[in-house]
């Protein structure tokens, strides 16, 4: 099986299971892979997570242009920004997911963190979680908003929307916005009862072990 055919069905895979755990219903969500000539696969627009099929999928030339498939998705320069600024990065999942979306409309959120450090796993796999103002979804700005943070951060929540996570393969990117969803469910659930999180020389020791970049 060749690469491209492969990562298409990988991604399909993906999305499938996301949809059927509920991290995306509808016709919500986007998701994109990188191949190794740098062009990328994703998710067209008005598709289903549900239902993709791995041979209509767009495919887009390194510069973000459309070149096959069917027509992409709308919000394809948030991709397009994390790409720009984490060479590392292969892949990019925006999910609508309950719990991170329910996270986006609070009130008094830290714009330069959302979540505190509740586990290790958060701080391993995602670090700190900016949080982006509310723009129309589509909007360019969103797009620049993103390149402008993602070289020191993998994953980022837009206001009112969800959040846009990256990761060196799909795997990684899918396993990263799965565990920003955890934290997200365990943070809201425990703020009326208060809760502990790890101290600042514990976090500091484990992006030491564990660095996003």
């Amino acid at each position: 099986m060749s690469e491209e055919k492969a990562l298409r069905q990988e991604l399909a895979d993906w999305a499938k299971s996301m949809f059927n755990r509920g991290y995306s219903s509808g016709g919500a969500g986007n998701i994109s892979a990188k191949l190794s000539d740098g062009s990328i696969i994703v998710t067209p627009t008005n598709s289903s997570f549900g239902d993709l099929d791995p041979a209509k999928l767009s495919k887009l030339d390194e510069e973000g242009r459309w070149i096959d498939g069917d027509k992409p998705t709308k919000e394809v320069s948030m991709h397009m920004a994390m790409y720009r600024q984490r060479p590392d990065c292969r892949a990019v999942v925006h999910l609508h997911s309950p719990w991170l979306t329910a996270l986006s409309c609070l009130p008094g959120l830290d714009s330069t963190n959302c979540l505190p450090p509740i586990t290790p796993y958060y701080v391993m796999r995602v670090g700190k979680l900016p949080l982006v103002q509310y723009l129309p979804p589509g909007d360019d700005r969103i797009g620049e908003e993103i390149e402008r943070l993602a070289s020191n951060h993998n994953a980022v929540l837009l206001s009112n929307h969800g959040p846009v996570v990256g990761g060196k393969t799909l795997r990684q990117a899918f396993f990263n916005a799965e565990e920003l969803e955890d934290t997200a469910r365990l943070y809201i659930t425990l703020r009326p009862h208060g809760f502990t999180t790890l101290t600042q020389e514990q976090v500091n020791e484990l992006e030491s072990r564990y660095p996003q970049k």
